[in-house]
């Protein structure tokens, strides 16, 4: 018979991990379901939120099962690959700040990420509802430049509470019991 050791700080940083991702995919899918303006929404902040603070096997997933299930009760569109993938590549730039995250850089990351989903998405509606030419492509993204005003301001204003309220709980919550449990074990 073959024991295996098994760390418990590694179990206490899973289980931490697993439910923050669990809150966030809470907090995504209730937000779905609010009388919001359009693009107004955390879902881009949620996705690089969790590229920062959750494992890449995990990050990925948070976006997609949020956008998947709500897309599903609210209705799925002729896009959803423009925008379920730019919401992972999100969570894939969220990546990228995890170990220089500063206000600044989570500030340009927020703006690159909704710029991100601004092309990425229209570029699905104009293969889908414009016509296919020059004049196609930039009727279609002057007619989405409303909606990047909303996905601007949703995503600077989601991604200021996510990681302000989480770096302050962090730091009052300190070397706690809870901590593992909030907060992911380094």
């Amino acid at each position: 018979m073959c024991f295996v050791k098994v760390d418990s700080r590694s179990l206490e940083k899973q289980k931490g991990e697993y439910m923050l991702a669990y809150l966030l995919i809470l907090i995504g899918f209730l937000s779905r379901f609010l009388p919001l303006e359009s693009n107004l929404a955390p879902i881009a902040a949620i996705a690089l939120f969790s590229g920062v603070y959750l494992n890449k096997k995990i990050a990925p997933w948070v976006p997609l099962i949020i956008m998947a299930v709500t897309d599903l009760i609210i209705g799925m569109h002729d896009v959803v690959l423009f925008t379920w993938g730019a919401f992972i590549i999100i969570g894939f730039m969220g990546r990228a700040l995890k170990e220089r995250k500063t206000p600044l850089s989570i500030f340009l990351m927020t703006i690159g990420a909704s710029l991100l989903f601004f092309v990425v998405s229209n570029f699905g509606v104009w293969l889908v509802w414009y016509p296919r030419n020059i004049a196609g492509l930039v009727n279609c993204y002057t007619m989405a430049l409303p909606f990047l005003r909303n996905t601007l301001a949703g995503n600077l204003v989601f991604s200021a509470i996510l990681f302000g309220s989480y770096e302050m709980a962090g730091k009052l919550i300190g070397e706690s019991r809870y901590r593992g449990v909030l907060f992911p074990v380094k």
